[in-house]
């Protein structure tokens, strides 16, 4: 489980380091190899390990291409999706038509989200987590969300 708000700065390479904390799960869960794709509703990046992410093509793949909000999900998803692998130094690459879809500069945050990682502008991130937090009181809950006690 991924969890956390994580501050990072790319390298001028481009390269991210994952924090120390979830390098040996990452390693035990997946031997370092995780993917890359964009997030179709925000201007962020999605950062799987390779087996949540290929239980995720799966299901995507198993779609009928025919629709075509489908068939932009999957161009979109999976045509961005990009192979990476932890160097010896716990980094990788982000790849820069990814980092410049993010809008990606020296100051990143790494955002847990259970399976996967978020990974945004930390300009970005922080507007829209101000805009999360302002949001309407009044907005309709999901019934499912009305029912969670925390």
């Amino acid at each position: 489980m991924f969890r956390g708000v994580n501050p990072i700065n790319l390298d001028a390479k481009g390269r991210m380091a994952l924090p120390a904390r979830y390098r040996e799960s990452v390693h035990s869960h997946c031997d370092g190899r995780m993917v890359v794709t964009i997030d179709t509703e925000d201007k962020c990046l999605l950062l799987y390990p390779q087996p949540e992410w290929d239980e995720i093509q799966a299901r995507i793949d198993a779609l009928p291409s025919f629709n075509k909000a489908v068939r932009r999900i999957q161009r979109l998803l999976t045509g961005h999706a990009t192979d990476l692998e932890l160097d010896a130094n716990g980094r990788m690459l982000l790849p820069a038509p990814l980092r410049e879809y993010a809008q990606l500069d020296k100051k990143i945050v790494l955002l847990g989200q259970g399976n996967k990682f978020e990974i945004w502008s930390e300009e970005l991130w922080n507007s829209t987590r101000d805009e999360y937090l302002q949001a309407d009181e009044d907005e309709d809950i999901p019934q499912e969300l009305q029912s969670l006690s925390l």
